[in-house]
């Protein structure tokens, strides 16, 4: 029994489509996907087909126009069935609200239709090999040539790399942070698959090199100085929404199998579920697992009443779930003993793609880190602290 605060008819409709669709289209071939490192074009196409890369983009430009508890919950049931596919979502999103965000008309009226439709799939480019969490240490540049740019540098880690037909990327212009709409047939971009990682395989992740790599004018997308502080900042946050409602159904798939297997699996003359310690184990997974649930709710009421806590509410969202995931996963692994270290049981490919959750979207000690900040400054100041002896201290 999922724990969930009121969702509206609409909502709830929504829910179960989307819970329909990864229980029978995606979870029986996820491992399959893993084990080939990619999704399937008549995959991709159907995907599109239902509307699910149009669900960032505004409905004037053919977007499905979702609100942000909308948008979460095909967020937790993709993640529930495929990590990798709940990525695509991710990344080709945060390319398509920058583009909405930022983009002059006519970069919003040529390419968020595509990006709609799924004719053009988008990609996220920040990470380079030595900038990672790091991002002021971007080392990519720009330089103005004629009435165009010319791009030289590196990008790596960029999830379906291989696939997307337009990178939103960044580099330094006159010393400036700046993103660029780059298709992926510009003159002097290679790009160059990047397989064997630990978790999320079907990703497609790839490495971009580019050398002398022309683009137009109006690849430009906002200002220059304005790359990393806006358009990237503001990307980062919806990705970072994303992966914890993706986290949340990798969670509950992990609780799932758990509970199918401990009710089927006997040991010492009784089920699997009935010894304490599993029982343990479940619990852990069941609580926190409603529990994070429940804190990206939060954050999605505060993204939609555009409340400036949205931003603290999605990285105590995105901590808690990516944790409660990897402890969840691992449990499961536990709970299944041999069979959950192959043999074609999922919970193996849950704790590989929970790994990767505590890294992508701002890594855990990141998140700890900013969030111990913030609540240092959030802490009330009306009175002076004081030592253990009850003496008030400067």
């Amino acid at each position: 029994m999922a724990i969930r605060v009121q969702l509206s008819p609409r909502q709830a409709e929504a829910r179960e489509e989307y819970e329909s669709f990864a229980r029978e289209a995606v979870a029986p071939s996820a491992n399959g996907w893993d084990r080939a490192e990619r999704l399937p074009e008549e995959f991709l196409k159907d995907f599109a087909d239902r509307g699910y890369l149009a669900s960032a983009v505004p409905p004037e430009y053919g977007g499905a126009g979702l609100d942000a508890i909308t948008f979460g919950l095909l967020n937790e049931e993709l993640g529930r069935g495929c990590s990798s596919v709940r990525s695509l979502v991710t990344v080709h999103g945060m390319a398509c609200q920058a583009v909405a965000r930022w983009g002059t008309a006519s970069q919003r009226a040529d390419w968020l239709p595509k990006l709609a439709s799924g004719e053009a799939i988008g990609a996220f480019a920040l990470t380079e090999p030595g900038a990672g969490s790091d991002v002021k240490a971007l080392a990519t540049t720009a330089r103005r040539i004629g009435d165009g740019f010319r791009l030289d540098g590196a990008k790596r880690w960029i999830t379906f790399g291989q696939r997307a037909d337009v990178y939103l990327l960044f580099a330094r212009l006159d010393g400036l942070e700046t993103a660029f709409l780059v298709p992926r047939d510009a003159p002097g971009l290679e790009v160059r698959p990047i397989t064997g990682v630990l978790g999320t395989r079907a990703s497609m992740l790839a490495e971009l090199d580019l050398a002398d790599c022309r683009v137009a004018g109006d690849a430009l997308l906002a200002r220059p100085g304005f790359g990393l502080s806006a358009v990237a900042a503001g990307a980062l946050e919806l990705g970072r929404y994303s992966v914890a409602w993706g986290c949340v159904g990798l969670s509950q798939a992990c609780l799932d199998a758990s509970l199918d297997h401990a009710d089927r699996r006997e040991t010492f003359g009784v089920r699997l579920r009935d010894h304490q310690l599993v029982q343990r184990m479940i619990a852990d997974m069941a609580t926190g697992t409603a529990a994070a649930r429940l804190l990206c709710q939060q954050a999605g009421w505060l993204r939609q009443a555009r409340s400036t806590e949205s931003l603290y509410a999605t990285w105590l969202a995105k901590y808690h779930s990516s944790v409660t995931a990897f402890r969840s996963a691992s449990d499961a692994v536990q709970v299944h003993g041999a069979h959950g270290c192959g043999g074609g049981y999922p919970v193996q490919r849950y704790l590989r793609d929970a790994k990767v959750m505590e890294i992508i979207e701002g890594s855990t000690e990141l998140q700890q880190t900013t969030i111990a900040e913030s609540a240092y400054h959030a802490r009330p100041r009306a009175t002076a602290p004081t030592s253990p002896t009850g003496e008030a201290t400067a």
